[in-house]
C-alpha cells in the first residue's frame, strides 16, 4: 500500500473530505472514542503482540532462513523507526488534538509530541519487511497493512494524533522497513551470539 493510498483511506475513514488544517489541509479533530476495537487496551494489545512476535520469531527462527532474516529485519526497522520518530517529535513539538483545537500548533515546546505518530511508525516498521519480502509471492501478505491502518484510525479517535501525524508515521515506518529489508545483513543480528543466529528451533 503506497502512502497516497494510505492517505486516501485515512481521510475517508476519518469521516471528512480533504479539508481542514495542517500542512496538507486535511487535519481535523475526530470525536473522542475509546470503546470497542478503538479502546486503548486493544491498541496496546496489537502493538505489544507485534513487538513480542517479532522478538520471539527472530530468536526462535534465527537468521539463517529467509523467514528468520525477515524477523530480524523487522527488529532493525523497529529500532530505526523508534529513534527517528522520537527525534522528529523533539524537533517539531506539535501539540496533540487533545491539547489544542488547532492543527497548526507546531514548535510548542516540551510535552508536545504529536508529529509523527510513534505507534503507527512502530506497527508499519514491523510489518513492512514481511510485505517487501513475501508480497509478490503471497499477495495475501498485504493484509498486514491493515494493522497500521487500524492503529492510525485508533490513534486519531483517541485524539492523540492528527491525520498528517499518522501519515508521517506510516511513511517513516515503511521507509525504515524498506531500508532494513534491502540491507544485506540485519544489524542487530550481526551483534548477537552465534546461538541466536542459528535460532532456538535448530538447537532443540
Amino acid at each position: 500500500m503506497c502512502v497516497v493510498g494510505f492517505a486516501a483511506i485515512v481521510a475517508a475513514a476519518s469521516g471528512s473530505a480533504w479539508s481542514g488544517g495542517g500542512p496538507l489541509g486535511i487535519d481535523h479533530k475526530l470525536m473522542y472514542d475509546n470503546s470497542g476495537i478503538w479502546a486503548r487496551s486493544v491498541q496496546h494489545g496489537v502493538l505489544y503482540t507485534l513487538v513480542g512476535g517479532e522478538v520471539v520469531g527472530a530468536v526462535w527462527e534465527g537468521g539463517e532462513t529467509r523467514l528468520g532474516k525477515t524477523f530480524w529485519e523487522s527488529i532493525d526497522a523497529s529500532l530505526i523507526g523508534a529513534a527517528s520518530s522520537e527525534a522528529l517529535k523533539r524537533v517539531f513539538t506539535r501539540a496533540r488534538p487533545d491539547q489544542t483545537d488547532s492543527p497548526n500548533d507546531w514548535f510548542q515546546g516540551s510535552r508536545r509530541e504529536s508529529f509523527p505518530s510513534g505507534e503507527v511508525t512502530a506497527v508499519s516498521a514491523i510489518v513492512a519487511p514481511f510485505v517487501f519480502t513475501y508480497g509478490s509471492e503471497y499477495p495475501a501478505i498485504y493484509l498486514l497493512e491493515l494493522l497500521p491502518l487500524y492503529d492510525a484510525i485508533a490513534r486519531m479517535k483517541a485524539q492523540a494524533h492528527w491525520q498528517t501525524d499518522v501519515l508521517a508515521g506510516y511513511a517513516l515506518g515503511t521507509g525504515a522497513g524498506y531500508f532494513a529489508n534491502k540491507h544485506y545483513n540485519p544489524f542487530v543480528l550481526s551483534i548477537m551470539p552465534h546461538s541466536v543466529v542459528v535460532g532456538l528451533r535448530r538447537q532443540w
